[in-house]
């Protein structure tokens, strides 16, 4: 099987410093050859004109915010590199995004997600959020946008920390790891950082190894995270259609009542942020998977960043990685034989105005098995 080429995404709010960075690692022969595509909001590219050294590689998308109005320009951006790479035309290791500082990056991961050619051709290699010390702060406290840019990270780059102080660094620091526990920090010294440092942050691909996976999903970090959010104030009616089966284990019974039934007050920005870990054990029955993951996403789908989690399933002798974005699951990836002795599930959620109570409740219903009727 052909090894899928790894692809970035770089984020982070307006004047972060993602141009920089991007400059950075088309400088730096360490990364290998890089296909960007850029993604301008407005009429004039002018973030595509700072990036100094550019090649036929980067695609401009021209067509407004990627967030909203660009998917399908995406899809024919990426579909026409890989085209041109299968036929000899171009020649590159990996492919990064670099979205505006409006962008959500839930619609970005969906795309690559969904889309069959891109997801056999393609393999998340990690999101990669800027943030600004100088401004970083404010920018925070303005929008939310920003702060799930953080959340959503798998690294974040903490930029322009010469023009702040270190009480003031080392604070915006404290808070970017309390947003997003299990991410990687980088610092950016004057605009240089480690480039390798940037990649192998995605999920582990067909064959990986566990201790790799475990260290993606980071289950630790997130059990460390910030207290739960304020107490519950609005109850939610229960579901009465859970939607589509999503039957990762192709055996899914619909399930009977809705795992997430209240929501938590409007907070503070970083307050609607929530993360939650748990360990498990024992194998989780297939059957208690799907009822839990089906129930979650249809109630709770929009407020689920990202879940990661690598899964000792009952009847198999290999633990598999899940990945999803929102409501969009990635289809489970089956690590390679494993002959240790640990054969513990970890699963991550990260969501937003969701109280941790609430998430980790959710969770026990892994623990249990199904009834079986005979």
């Amino acid at each position: 099987m052909t090894p899928r080429i790894p692809l970035t995404l770089i984020t982070g709010y307006l004047g972060a410093g993602k141009t920089t960075l991007l400059n950075a690692l088309l400088r730096d022969a360490s990364a290998g050859r890089i296909a960007v595509v850029v993604n301008e909001f407005g009429d004039v590219g002018l973030d595509h004109d700072l990036i100094i050294e550019t090649t036929e590689e980067t695609v401009l998308l021209s067509s407004g915010c990627m967030c909203c109005t660009v998917r399908g320009d995406l899809v024919q951006a990426l579909e026409g590199l890989l085209e041109k790479r299968t036929a000899g035309v171009l020649n590159f290791d990996r492919i990064v995004i670099e979205t505006t500082g409006l962008a959500d990056p839930a619609p970005i991961l969906h795309t690559m997600i969904v889309t069959p050619g891109l997801g056999a051709a393609l393999r998340m290699d990690g999101v990669v959020t800027v943030c600004d010390a100088v401004n970083g702060p404010a920018t925070l406290d303005a929008g939310f946008e920003s702060v799930q840019q953080v959340a959503m990270a798998d690294v974040l780059v903490l930029s322009k920390t010469d023009l702040v102080t270190p009480a003031q660094a080392a604070k915006f620091r404290a808070r970017l790891t309390a947003l997003a526990p299990g991410a990687k920090i980088i610092t950016a010294t004057m605009g240089v950082l480690p480039i390798a440092d940037l990649f192998g942050h995605g999920a582990p691909d067909m064959g990986g190894a566990l201790p790799e996976a475990e260290v993606w999903v980071n289950a630790p970090a997130y059990a460390l995270s910030s207290l739960p959010l304020p107490a519950l104030t609005r109850p939610v009616a229960p579901l009465a259609d859970a939607g589509p089966s999503y039957g990762l284990f192709g055996m899914t019974p619909p399930p009977t009542t809705s795992l997430m039934t209240a929501i938590a007050p409007a907070a503070h920005h970083d307050d609607r942020i929530s993360s939650v870990s748990m360990v498990f054990d024992d194998p989780i029955n297939p059957i208690m998977l799907d009822i839990w993951m089906e129930t979650l996403i249809a109630a709770r789908g929009p407020d689920i960043l990202r879940l990661k989690a690598v899964i000792w399933a009952d009847g198999f002798d290999t633990p598999f990685v899940i990945h999803g974005v929102q409501h969009i699951i990635d289809p489970p990836v089956r690590l390679a034989r494993w002959t240790g002795g640990d054969r513990k599930s970890r699963v991550v959620i990260i969501g937003r105005d969701l109280p941790r109570d609430v998430l980790l409740e959710s969770l026990e219903v892994l623990k249990t098995r199904p009834l079986v009727h005979g």
